[in-house]
């Protein structure tokens, strides 16, 4: 439901503070109400209870024995008269009467009442069993006439008549009273047990919305850090696909690649020094170096087209392996490694190369040495083969562990789009720069060939 998914995407302070505080202004308004009405009850009592003992220490001594007498003299009626009709007691009670325990009235200031008999209520039977009885509130009983046409709340107190020696109920004295400022006293009392209860409520809640609040922002915290390392974890596993799949491009590439050059190798000793060694062979097994009419001057002449033909095909041979064997670079330095490379490349072609070079000896691991080598060697061939060795440069930079080469000529350039997958030069520095890590570009025009390659050696482990 929306409102359920509303409710759960809030935090864990906010569901707190609306349900904590609808629980507490519930909790405020039932204990207010259970506290008021126990301390309301209890002013009542104790007011009550101290208007009853006074009434009975003046009444008391006036009354007969109720348990012998069922009736009330006229001399005991006269006096409870007098006693009730001057002074503080007669300015304060608004009507009195004396119940037998049959409902019977035996006295009241109303002498219309005496002698009539009414049903007992709740009030007067609880009374009757020995409980002294106060209400603060509008008369209500049938008997009560009178004081329910004053439409306003009196002090009913109902107080049982004991007798002396046994203790036993023989009557209840039912007075009214107009309890002046009992409702302000009720008042007050009520004021300050629901300001006692919202305080301590108040309190409470406010404490606990503390502990929790302190323990939100810590759980809200660590969602937050376990977000961000999933996050991170969710971009590193991403990376690690990506490079997974790299590399499985890479080995497929690389041993494509190796095929390429095993081909080409043979390719190359084929159609150069097998020729010329075969024609040097075929030379040898002529008729003119075994005929016996066969001049000096031819003969020694033979033999130099032979010994010329093996040297071509020795010189051929030799140049093969120095493009396939690599100089040891392993223990030199970045700018020693270059400057072989680039001399190399000079010694070769009789071409001119402006070199710049930067380092801060930081040691290099021997698979960027190696790297760097062998992409200047490449890139310098491919710049005399296809760009006519025309202002050819390499720049190179090292610093703390990061390498930047760039080699570049003002040939006539080509289109990168152009070039085969398979290219040996090209896509053999591709793949070696990658397989390290590193990013290689290649950028050509009408201005010429530019091609650069960045490495990162640092923390690049050393291969036995």
């Amino acid at each position: 439901m929306q409102w359920l998914s509303r409710w759960n995407s809030q935090s864990l302070a906010s569901q707190f503070l609306i349900a904590g505080g609808c629980v507490s202004i519930a909790a405020l308004f039932l204990i207010g109400f259970v506290v008021t009405h126990l301390i309301q009850n209890a002013v009542i009592h104790n007011s009550g209870a101290a208007t009853a003992l006074y009434v009975d220490s003046v009444v008391a001594p006036l009354l007969p024995d109720m348990k012998i007498q069922g009736v009330l003299d006229d001399a005991s009626a006269q006096a409870l008269d007098e006693t009730l009709g001057q002074g503080a007691l007669g300015q304060r009670l608004v009507s009195f009467r004396l119940w037998r325990g049959d409902g019977t009235i035996l006295y009241a200031n109303d002498k219309t009442l005496i002698g009539k008999r009414y049903p007992i209520n709740d009030k007067l039977r609880e009374a009757l069993k020995g409980s002294l009885v106060a209400r603060y509130e509008v008369a209500r009983d049938l008997e009560s006439h009178k004081e329910r046409q004053l439409g306003k709340p009196l002090m009913e107190i109902y107080n049982p008549v004991l007798q002396p020696w046994s203790g036993e109920t023989v009557g209840v004295l039912e007075f009214y009273e107009t309890a002046s400022g009992l409702a302000d006293s009720l008042a007050r009392a009520r004021l300050s047990s629901w300001i006692s209860v919202a305080v301590v409520t108040a309190t409470f809640f406010l404490t606990l919305s503390v502990i929790v609040f302190r323990g939100s922002r810590l759980i809200e915290s660590q969602r937050q850090d376990l977000r961000q390392r999933v996050d991170e974890l969710s971009v590193l596993l991403a990376e690690n696909q990506g490079l997974q799949r790299r590399l499985r491009r890479a080995s497929q590439r690389a041993a494509a690649l190796n095929e390429t050059y095993l081909r080409s190798i043979g390719a190359d000793l084929h159609d150069g020094p097998a020729q010329q060694i075969a024609y040097a062979s075929l030379r040898l097994e002529s008729d003119i170096l075994v005929s016996a009419t066969t001049t000096e001057e031819t003969r020694e002449k033979e033999l130099s087209w032979i010994r010329s033909s093996l040297a071509e095909g020795m010189a051929e041979i030799r140049n093969i392996c120095a493009g396939l064997v690599l100089p040891q670079v392993e223990n030199g330095a970045f700018e020693e490694v270059v400057r072989r490379a680039v001399e190399a490349h000079q010694q070769k072609t009789r071409s001119v190369v402006y070199l710049v070079v930067e380092e801060d000896k930081f040691e290099l691991a021997a698979a960027v040495k190696i790297c760097v080598y062998r992409f200047i060697q490449e890139a310098l061939n491919n710049a005399y083969r296809h760009g006519g060795g025309v202002q050819q440069s390499v720049w190179a930079v090292s610093r703390y562990g990061s390498v930047e080469v760039e080699v570049s000529d003002r040939g006539e350039g080509f289109d990168p789009d152009e070039v085969r997958p398979t290219s040996l030069g090209l896509a053999g520095l591709r793949e070696r720069i990658d397989s390290l890590g590193g990013e290689f570009n290649v950028s050509s025009g009408d201005r010429g060939t530019t091609v650069s390659m960045k490495l990162d050696s640092k923390g690049m482990e050393e291969v036995e």
